[in-house]
């Protein structure tokens, strides 16, 4: 980052401080996913990675994003970062109601939940041909790839090449004023009081705890 940090902002501050994990995450999800200009892309997660998941397809050029979410707080956050659609039903009324608005399935889906319903959604409402990027950590050691076979879905996916996405792109966004990762942060804490950090994430009263 130019400059020192007296130069920015709080609110740039913020902004910069997600691409050391949860806007890099989310990026990485888009990018191995192969999210590219036109697609329609399902983000499965509506936690900070999965909000950054939205600002990513939007700047690979999705032209639909429809986030996968219950939360009224991070529905509207979801919506400011770019998603058109929100679907706040799960399981096989989550996959019904996809397949229904996307006549068939979406381009490319973001995975960023990890637990084993998230992925086997993520399978169903992909389109056949679809990718998958999953930056979930996975909750459950073992899944069933058949269905991925029978779709011809691609899975990729992994921890965050932090670095490279924020060099090639990332940072640059962030200095134009282009992307605002930051508001992620919806509660701030000083670090005698981290176990409350934790908990407020945990408790969903904060989206992702600074």
């Amino acid at each position: 980052v130019p400059g020192k940090p007296s130069d920015y902002s709080d609110d740039m501050l913020n902004n910069l401080l997600t691409l050391a994990d949860v806007m890099a995450t989310g990026y990485h999800a888009a990018a191995t996913a192969e999210v590219k200009e036109g697609d329609t892309v399902v983000v499965m997660g509506d936690g900070a990675v999965g909000l950054c998941g939205v600002i990513a397809s939007k700047l690979r050029g999705a032209k639909r994003i429809i986030a996968m979410s219950r939360h009224e707080d991070r529905q509207k956050l979801a919506k400011e970062f770019g998603a058109t659609d929100i679907v706040a039903e799960r399981g096989d009324d989550a996959v019904k109601k996809v397949l229904e608005m996307t006549n068939g399935g979406a381009d490319a889906v973001l995975e960023c939940v990890g637990n084993e319903l998230a992925v086997e959604t993520a399978v169903k409402v992909g389109r056949p041909g679809a990718v998958i990027g999953r930056v979930g950590i996975p909750q459950t050691p073992t899944m069933n790839t058949n269905d991925l076979f029978w779709r011809n879905t691609g899975l990729r996916g992994g921890i965050a090449a932090v670095t490279t996405h924020d060099n090639a792109i990332l940072l640059d966004a962030v200095l134009n004023g282009k992307i605002n990762p930051g508001k992620v942060f919806t509660e701030t804490f000083d670090l005698d009081h981290i176990e409350d950090a934790y908990e407020a994430m945990d408790q969903r009263t904060a989206i992702k705890s600074l």
